[in-house]
Formats: structure tokens, C-alpha cells, sequence
């Protein structure tokens, strides 16, 4: 009898060390199970798309599990541009189309008529345009992100090299991305404001960038993607830092095709009034200017009479 209770104690604790080994760390709204354990997310009606947990999920099917969940009413809260053709992401999250291995398809139509060409980060990188119109040839590689991070409130100063280590520490050990990636860090201590470069070499897809900074923002702008909820919080010295806010610029290998399309309705309200105002300034000068000449024209006669009458 004490070997059978034994065994079924045996049995409990295997099923539960099981169950405790089958998850997503990587994915909260994961669903895993089977032996050998396989995780999946779903994207769509029925549809569910299988992951690889040992590794950061691919930020294309991360958009689409958070479209999904935000179609159905579930909870989806989960130092400038480093050069001139670096952009943000304006557009916020879209229901992408994703191939196989989870990176983006160049053309993205958010199940529209309206489609736009995107970087391998997914975000748009030409104007908008009809579906038939618009022409992706190639997926231009994101080969440099600038992280903007902006810490709360801390009751010592911090080390700027301190940080940096800190900051390269939890690249690799949360993000899964090798320090060696970050190229150059600044720290702006009146500002709470630290700038990373995260670089690799043009010509490199062996590294997905795209999915260290999408988990990232996610981290300071929402809540953690990963199981758990752990949050972003990296030791400097001594201190857990904590952050508000974070800016995300990217750089591709090819400079974006946005034209003036793109521009506000702000700015192209304030372009119209400048030519407008240049208009009219062009206009007051050309109607005093004839008024002036027409004054001008009308003494002259007047003056010639008198020149005449004092002659004779």
C-alpha cells in the first residue's frame, strides 16, 4: 500500500514538473501542451500559429496575435534621429501579413485596398497607396535602432558606465541580443534620458532586431509580453531603475520613399498660410506700386503746364 501511494505521489509530482516545463516564457498568451511540448498563439478565427519558445517571438506574429485579441475584446496590454533618413513608427499596429518563418511581407494592406511598403520591422517606409498601385519588391533590411529611454525618478545619481553595462546585460539576458550590438550609449542625467545604438552590419539577417525593441516597448509602454509579467527593470548600482517612456527610431539600409503626402495636416495648414501670407504681401506691393505710378503719371502733365505758362 506505501509503494502505491509513493507511485501515485510520483506520478503528481512528474505530471506537474511536466506542466510547469511546457510553457512560453516568451509569450503569456501562449497555449502549450503535448509531449514533446509544443506552444501556439492564436491570430485568427481557428487559426493558430505555432511558436519556437526558446527564442523571442517574431514581432510579425506578435502584431497578429494582438489584432486578434483586440477584435475579440480581449486584454491586449501586455536623443533624436540618429540620421536623416531614421523614422518612427506613426502608424501604431496593424493586422500584418506574416511568411513562414514570422518575418514581414514587404506590401501590407491591413486587410484594405489602401497597402504601404514596410522595412523588416514592419513599419511603413513609403506613402500609401491603392492596392493595385503600390509595388514592394524587396523587404529592406532595419539594420540600426535607436532606443530613447527615459527613467523615473532616482534617489542617487546614476554612473553613465554603469548603466550601459546594465542596459547590455539585459539585452542579452532578456532580450536574447548580444551586447556586442550595442554600438554607443549616451546618458543625459538633467534629462533622465539614455540613448542606445543597436547596430548590426548592413547585410546581416542572421539577427532580427525588431523583436528585441517591439518587447521592449511593450516592457515601458504597456506590459511585459513575456510569462509572468516580470518587468523591465535593470540594477545600476544597487538601484532598480524604472522606466516612463521610450522613442524608437530606425534605420534601414535603403532611405525610406516618403513623399509630401506624409506630412501633417498641421504642417501643410501652416505651408498654406505662409504662400498665402507671400501672396498677398506680393499683391500689396504690386497695387501700391501702381497706385504710385498712376499718381506719378497724373503730375507729370500738371507740371509740364506749369513749366510752359512761366515760359511764356
Amino acid at each position: 500500500m506505501k509503494s502505491l501511494v509513493l507511485l501515485a505521489l510520483w506520478l503528481c509530482a512528474f505530471v506537474v514538473g511536466a506542466w510547469a516545463q511546457c510553457q512560453c516564457p516568451y509569450l503569456k498568451w501562449a497555449t502549450c501542451d503535448g509531449t514533446p511540448c509544443q506552444c501556439s498563439v492564436s491570430v485568427g478565427n481557428g487559426e493558430k500559429q505555432v511558436l519556437n519558445c526558446s527564442t523571442l517571438v517574431p514581432k510579425c506574429f506578435l502584431m497578429k496575435a494582438e489584432m486578434y485579441r483586440a477584435r475579440k475584446g480581449l486584454s491586449t496590454r501586455t536623443g533624436g534621429k540618429p540620421t536623416e533618413h531614421a523614422f518612427v513608427d506613426n502608424d501604431g499596429i496593424y493586422d500584418p501579413e506574416c511568411e513562414i518563418d514570422g518575418r514581414f511581407k514587404a506590401k501590407q494592406c491591413n486587410n484594405t485596398n489602401e497597402c504601404w511598403c514596410v522595412n523588416s520591422a514592419g513599419v511603413r517606409r513609403t506613402d500609401k497607396g491603392d492596392k493595385d498601385g503600390i509595388s514592394c519588391s524587396e523587404l529592406v533590411e532595419t539594420h540600426w535602432i535607436r532606443l530613447e529611454l527615459k527613467h523615473k525618478e532616482t534617489q542617487a545619481k546614476l554612473d553613465a558606465t554603469q548603466l550601459k553595462a546594465a542596459l547590455g546585460a539585459a539585452m542579452e539576458s532578456r532580450y536574447n541580443l548580444s551586447a556586442s550590438y550595442m554600438n554607443n550609449s549616451e546618458y543625459d542625467p538633467q534629462a533622465r534620458v539614455v540613448v542606445v545604438d543597436v547596430v548590426k552590419p548592413v547585410g546581416n539577417r542572421n539577427v532580427d532586431l525588431s523583436r528585441m525593441a517591439y518587447y521592449m516597448e511593450k516592457d515601458v509602454k504597456v506590459l511585459p509580453l513575456f510569462e509572468g509579467e516580470k518587468k523591465f527593470q535593470p540594477t545600476v548600482g544597487g538601484q532598480q531603475l524604472d522606466f516612463e517612456n521610450i522613442v524608437v527610431y530606425y534605420v534601414d539600409e535603403k532611405p525610406p520613399t516618403f513623399t509630401m503626402k506624409r506630412l501633417t495636416g498641421g504642417i501643410i495648414a501652416v505651408i498654406v498660410v505662409v504662400v498665402l501670407a507671400v501672396v498677398a504681401g506680393l499683391l500689396i506691393l504690386f497695387f501700391a506700386r501702381r497706385r504710385e505710378r498712376a499718381r506719378y503719371e497724373k503730375t507729370q502733365p500738371r507740371e509740364m503746364d506749369e513749366m510752359q505758362q512761366s515760359l511764356s
